[in-house]
Protein backbone atom coordinates (compact mmCIF):
# COMPACT_ATOMS: atom_id res chain seq x y z
CA UNK A 1 0.00 0.00 0.00
CA UNK A 2 1.25 3.45 -0.98
CA UNK A 3 1.68 6.18 1.34
CA UNK A 4 -0.91 8.36 -0.41
CA UNK A 5 -3.14 5.41 -0.13
CA UNK A 6 -2.98 4.70 3.30
CA UNK A 7 -5.42 5.46 5.96
CA UNK A 8 -3.31 7.20 8.57
CA UNK A 9 -1.89 9.07 5.62
CA UNK A 10 -5.54 9.73 4.69
CA UNK A 11 -6.68 10.71 8.00
CA UNK A 12 -3.76 12.84 9.04
CA UNK A 13 -5.07 16.21 7.72
CA UNK A 14 -7.72 18.12 9.18
CA UNK A 15 -7.12 16.47 13.11
CA UNK A 16 -5.81 17.91 15.86
CA UNK A 17 -2.49 17.76 15.96
CA UNK A 18 -0.43 16.40 18.95
CA UNK A 19 2.43 18.92 18.44
CA UNK A 20 2.67 22.64 19.32
CA UNK A 21 5.05 22.86 15.84
CA UNK A 22 2.06 22.49 13.59
CA UNK A 23 -1.05 24.43 13.30
CA UNK A 24 -4.44 24.46 10.94
CA UNK A 25 -4.29 28.64 9.68
CA UNK A 26 -8.17 30.11 9.25
CA UNK A 27 -8.82 33.10 7.08
CA UNK A 28 -8.79 34.87 10.97
CA UNK A 29 -5.46 33.71 12.15
CA UNK A 30 -3.85 33.54 8.86
CA UNK A 31 -1.72 36.50 9.07
CA UNK A 32 -0.43 35.73 12.86
CA UNK A 33 0.25 32.29 12.08
CA UNK A 34 2.54 33.16 9.42
CA UNK A 35 3.32 36.73 8.40
CA UNK A 36 4.10 37.34 12.29
CA UNK A 37 5.18 33.88 13.51
CA UNK A 38 7.93 34.16 10.70
CA UNK A 39 9.30 37.37 12.50
CA UNK A 40 10.06 35.03 15.19
CA UNK A 41 11.35 31.26 13.76
CA UNK A 42 10.87 29.92 10.33
CA UNK A 43 7.49 29.09 8.97
CA UNK A 44 6.82 26.52 6.58
CA UNK A 45 3.09 26.77 4.54
CA UNK A 46 2.16 23.78 3.41
CA UNK A 47 -1.10 25.15 0.75
CA UNK A 48 -3.51 21.34 0.69
CA UNK A 49 -6.52 19.89 0.17
CA UNK A 50 -8.51 17.12 1.61
CA UNK A 51 -9.40 16.02 -2.37
CA UNK A 52 -5.23 16.20 -3.41
CA UNK A 53 -3.31 12.37 -3.41
CA UNK A 54 -0.21 14.22 -3.38
CA UNK A 55 -1.33 16.57 -0.72
CA UNK A 56 -2.19 13.20 1.38
CA UNK A 57 1.27 12.03 0.51
CA UNK A 58 3.42 15.16 1.53
CA UNK A 59 1.28 16.38 4.95
CA UNK A 60 2.54 13.73 7.14
CA UNK A 61 6.37 13.53 6.01
CA UNK A 62 5.53 17.77 6.67
CA UNK A 63 4.57 16.98 10.32
CA UNK A 64 6.93 14.07 10.91
CA UNK A 65 9.77 16.36 10.48
CA UNK A 66 7.94 19.10 12.02
CA UNK A 67 7.75 17.09 15.41
CA UNK A 68 11.26 15.84 15.05
CA UNK A 69 12.74 19.53 14.34
CA UNK A 70 11.29 20.45 18.04
CA UNK A 71 10.80 24.39 17.18
CA UNK A 72 13.17 24.56 14.45
CA UNK A 73 10.35 25.63 12.20
CA UNK A 74 6.82 26.17 12.49
CA UNK A 75 4.49 24.11 10.22
CA UNK A 76 1.48 26.41 8.62
CA UNK A 77 -1.07 24.30 6.89
CA UNK A 78 -3.68 26.06 5.23
CA UNK A 79 -6.54 23.85 3.30
CA UNK A 80 -7.01 26.47 -0.19
CA UNK A 81 -10.65 25.55 0.26
CA UNK A 82 -10.90 27.39 3.81
CA UNK A 83 -8.17 30.21 3.07
CA UNK A 84 -8.40 30.97 -0.92
CA UNK A 85 -7.64 34.39 -0.27
CA UNK A 86 -4.24 33.57 1.28
CA UNK A 87 -3.76 30.93 -1.38
CA UNK A 88 -4.24 33.76 -4.04
CA UNK A 89 -1.95 36.24 -2.21
CA UNK A 90 0.87 33.56 -2.41
CA UNK A 91 0.25 32.70 -5.77
CA UNK A 92 -1.16 29.15 -5.67
CA UNK A 93 -1.93 27.52 -8.67
CA UNK A 94 -1.56 23.60 -8.07
CA UNK A 95 -1.25 22.00 -4.85
CA UNK A 96 0.45 20.71 -2.78
CA UNK A 97 2.38 23.89 -2.63
CA UNK A 98 4.81 25.09 0.00
CA UNK A 99 6.39 28.10 0.99
CA UNK A 100 9.38 28.66 3.21
CA UNK A 101 8.29 32.30 4.84
CA UNK A 102 11.02 34.45 7.05
CA UNK A 103 10.57 37.63 8.53
CA UNK A 104 7.35 37.76 6.25
CA UNK A 105 8.71 37.03 2.89
CA UNK A 106 8.81 34.13 0.85
CA UNK A 107 12.62 32.51 1.19
CA UNK A 108 12.21 29.35 -0.67
CA UNK A 109 8.84 27.36 -2.28
CA UNK A 110 8.48 23.89 -4.31
CA UNK A 111 5.10 22.11 -5.76
CA UNK A 112 4.01 18.78 -5.85
CA UNK A 113 5.24 15.93 -3.25
CA UNK A 114 8.62 15.71 -2.51
CA UNK A 115 10.53 12.59 -1.08
CA UNK A 116 11.63 12.43 2.31
CA UNK A 117 15.47 13.56 2.20
CA UNK A 118 14.97 15.78 -0.22
CA UNK A 119 12.15 17.29 2.08
CA UNK A 120 15.20 17.30 5.07
CA UNK A 121 17.48 18.98 2.41
CA UNK A 122 15.18 21.30 1.72
CA UNK A 123 13.93 22.51 5.15
CA UNK A 124 17.89 22.43 6.19
CA UNK A 125 18.40 25.12 3.44
CA UNK A 126 15.72 27.18 3.97
CA UNK A 127 16.56 26.94 8.14
CA UNK A 128 19.80 28.56 7.36
CA UNK A 129 18.97 31.29 5.64
CA UNK A 130 16.25 31.67 8.71
CA UNK A 131 18.95 31.73 11.02
CA UNK A 132 20.84 34.62 9.06
CA UNK A 133 17.66 36.37 9.18
CA UNK A 134 17.41 35.95 12.98
CA UNK A 135 21.59 36.89 13.29
CA UNK A 136 21.02 40.10 11.49
CA UNK A 137 18.28 40.99 13.91
CA UNK A 138 19.98 40.42 17.16
CA UNK A 139 22.99 42.49 15.10
CA UNK A 140 21.64 45.85 16.75
CA UNK A 141 19.79 44.59 20.20
CA UNK A 142 22.42 41.68 21.12
CA UNK A 143 25.70 41.89 19.04
CA UNK A 144 27.51 39.42 21.17
CA UNK A 145 24.61 36.76 20.22
CA UNK A 146 24.60 37.56 16.91
CA UNK A 147 28.22 36.71 16.52
CA UNK A 148 27.53 33.46 18.72
CA UNK A 149 24.89 32.49 16.00
CA UNK A 150 27.02 33.30 13.05
CA UNK A 151 30.10 31.59 14.90
CA UNK A 152 27.57 28.26 14.65
CA UNK A 153 26.53 28.77 11.66
CA UNK A 154 29.92 28.80 10.09
CA UNK A 155 30.80 25.51 11.29
CA UNK A 156 27.88 23.92 9.67
CA UNK A 157 28.13 25.90 6.23
CA UNK A 158 32.03 27.16 5.89
CA UNK A 159 31.42 27.50 3.03
CA UNK A 160 28.11 29.94 2.80
CA UNK A 161 29.68 33.30 1.86
CA UNK A 162 26.56 35.43 3.40
CA UNK A 163 27.48 33.82 6.71
CA UNK A 164 31.13 34.71 6.52
CA UNK A 165 29.81 38.44 5.93
CA UNK A 166 27.74 38.77 8.77
CA UNK A 167 30.43 36.52 11.04
CA UNK A 168 33.30 39.36 9.55
CA UNK A 169 30.85 41.88 10.32
CA UNK A 170 30.59 41.07 13.72
CA UNK A 171 34.17 39.89 14.40
CA UNK A 172 34.62 43.47 13.67
CA UNK A 173 32.25 45.05 15.58
CA UNK A 174 33.79 42.99 18.71
CA UNK A 175 37.47 44.56 17.81
CA UNK A 176 38.87 40.95 16.62
CA UNK A 177 40.72 42.06 13.79
CA UNK A 178 43.03 39.43 13.32
CA UNK A 179 39.98 37.07 12.78
CA UNK A 180 38.21 39.54 10.75
CA UNK A 181 40.97 39.78 8.52
CA UNK A 182 41.17 36.03 7.57
CA UNK A 183 37.53 35.82 7.18
CA UNK A 184 38.25 38.92 4.67
CA UNK A 185 41.08 36.83 3.32
CA UNK A 186 38.67 33.82 2.43
CA UNK A 187 35.98 36.48 0.67
CA UNK A 188 38.66 38.15 -1.47
CA UNK A 189 40.29 34.69 -2.35
CA UNK A 190 37.48 33.80 -4.80
CA UNK A 191 38.39 37.14 -6.83
CA UNK A 192 35.15 39.27 -5.98
CA UNK A 193 33.27 40.68 -2.97
CA UNK A 194 29.94 40.96 -2.45
CA UNK A 195 28.57 44.77 -1.73
CA UNK A 196 27.92 43.66 2.03
CA UNK A 197 31.21 42.56 1.81
CA UNK A 198 32.63 45.61 0.50
CA UNK A 199 30.94 47.26 3.32
CA UNK A 200 33.17 45.25 5.91
CA UNK A 201 36.19 45.83 4.18
CA UNK A 202 35.56 49.70 4.10
CA UNK A 203 34.96 49.71 8.08
CA UNK A 204 37.95 47.29 8.59
CA UNK A 205 40.32 50.27 6.49
CA UNK A 206 38.46 52.78 8.78
CA UNK A 207 39.35 50.70 11.85
CA UNK A 208 42.95 51.32 11.22
CA UNK A 209 42.59 54.76 11.79
CA UNK A 210 41.84 54.23 15.48
CA UNK A 211 44.07 55.58 18.06
CA UNK A 212 44.75 54.51 21.39
CA UNK A 213 43.14 57.19 23.27
CA UNK A 214 39.92 58.86 21.79
CA UNK A 215 39.31 60.58 24.69
CA UNK A 216 42.83 61.81 24.75
CA UNK A 217 42.19 62.95 20.80
CA UNK A 218 38.78 64.57 21.49
CA UNK A 219 40.52 66.51 24.29
CA UNK A 220 43.26 67.45 22.28
CA UNK A 221 40.90 68.70 19.31
CA UNK A 222 38.29 70.78 21.91
CA UNK A 223 41.69 72.73 22.88
CA UNK A 224 42.53 73.62 19.40
CA UNK A 225 39.46 74.03 17.25
CA UNK A 226 41.28 76.08 14.66
CA UNK A 227 43.57 73.25 14.15
CA UNK A 228 42.10 72.06 11.56
CA UNK A 229 44.33 68.75 10.66
CA UNK A 230 44.19 67.89 14.49
CA UNK A 231 40.21 67.74 13.54
CA UNK A 232 41.05 65.86 10.73
CA UNK A 233 43.23 63.54 13.27
CA UNK A 234 39.72 63.61 15.38
CA UNK A 235 37.74 62.72 12.52
CA UNK A 236 40.07 59.59 11.97
CA UNK A 237 39.95 58.25 15.11
CA UNK A 238 36.40 58.58 15.24
CA UNK A 239 35.90 56.77 12.23
CA UNK A 240 38.09 53.69 13.51
CA UNK A 241 36.06 53.57 16.55
CA UNK A 242 32.71 53.27 14.36
CA UNK A 243 31.61 56.42 15.94
CA UNK A 244 30.55 57.26 11.97
CA UNK A 245 28.02 60.36 12.80
CA UNK A 246 30.30 62.28 14.95
CA UNK A 247 32.86 61.65 12.44
CA UNK A 248 30.49 62.68 9.46
CA UNK A 249 29.91 65.51 11.47
CA UNK A 250 33.63 66.63 11.95
CA UNK A 251 34.35 66.45 7.92
CA UNK A 252 31.89 68.14 6.89
CA UNK A 253 32.70 71.14 9.17
CA UNK A 254 36.27 70.50 7.48
CA UNK A 255 35.15 70.55 4.16
CA UNK A 256 32.86 73.72 4.96
CA UNK A 257 36.20 75.31 6.03
CA UNK A 258 38.74 74.74 3.92
CA UNK A 259 37.27 72.89 0.64
CA UNK A 260 41.06 72.75 -0.75
CA UNK A 261 43.31 71.87 1.81
CA UNK A 262 42.30 69.83 4.07
CA UNK A 263 38.94 69.60 4.18
CA UNK A 264 39.28 67.50 0.43
CA UNK A 265 40.85 65.13 2.86
CA UNK A 266 37.80 64.70 4.85
CA UNK A 267 35.69 64.90 2.11
CA UNK A 268 37.38 61.62 0.57
CA UNK A 269 37.29 60.30 3.94
CA UNK A 270 33.41 60.96 4.13
CA UNK A 271 33.34 58.84 1.15
CA UNK A 272 35.14 56.35 2.87
CA UNK A 273 32.85 55.66 5.60
CA UNK A 274 29.78 56.26 3.26
CA UNK A 275 30.83 53.09 1.48
CA UNK A 276 31.17 51.20 5.15
CA UNK A 277 27.69 52.25 5.97
CA UNK A 278 24.82 49.87 5.13
CA UNK A 279 22.57 51.06 2.54
CA UNK A 280 19.61 51.62 4.32
CA UNK A 281 21.51 53.81 7.36
CA UNK A 282 19.88 57.06 7.98
CA UNK A 283 23.49 58.70 8.26
CA UNK A 284 23.82 57.49 4.74
CA UNK A 285 20.93 59.51 3.07
CA UNK A 286 21.41 62.47 5.74
CA UNK A 287 25.37 63.21 5.28
CA UNK A 288 25.56 62.44 1.45
CA UNK A 289 22.64 64.79 1.06
CA UNK A 290 24.66 67.29 3.99
CA UNK A 291 28.04 66.89 1.27
CA UNK A 292 26.21 67.26 -1.85
CA UNK A 293 24.22 70.81 -0.88
CA UNK A 294 28.50 71.96 0.36
CA UNK A 295 29.81 71.10 -2.81
CA UNK A 296 27.21 72.25 -5.48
Amino acid sequence: MSMSDSPDAQETEGVPHDSPWIVDTTPETFEADVLARSQELLVVLDFWAPWCAPCRQLGPVLEKLAKEYDGGFMLVKADTEKVPQAAAQFGVQGIPAVYAVVDGMIANAFNGAMPEAELRDWIDQVLVVSSLAEAARLEEVAPDAALAKYESLAVKDPKNADIKIGLARMLLHAERIEETQAVMAELEARGYLEPEAEKVKAALDLFGMKDDDLAETRAAAAAKPDDRQLQFHLAESLAGAQQYEEALETCLTLVEQDRQGVGEQARLLMLEIFRALPGDSPLLAKFQRKLSMLLY
